[in-house]
């Protein structure tokens, strides 16, 4: 398991003054980010021994994380065409 936290900016390195902006004036995109903010992070507290749950929990983080990534990619790229 990777111990290096997945934040939008890693997953978008190539949008983030995008992503800078979506935040600043997409009251949705600052809820997807904060959303993923909180299931990324503990993520990562289980992946670095923090928290140790059951298997399955961590499968449904993990989920919710890339459903939140696909959203989040939905709007960058309804950004760039507008």
């Amino acid at each position: 398991m990777s111990n290096t936290p997945h934040e939008l900016a890693d997953v978008f390195p190539d949008d983030l003054p995008l992503l800078h902006e979506l935040k600043i004036s997409n009251p949705h995109f600052v809820t997807l980010s904060n959303r993923y903010h909180e299931v990324n992070g503990e993520i990562h507290r289980i992946e670095a021994g923090i928290e140790t749950p059951a298997d399955a929990y961590v499968e449904s983080l993990k989920k919710k994380r890339l459903a939140l990534v696909d959203e989040v990619s939905a709007l960058v790229s309804q950004a760039k065409v507008s």
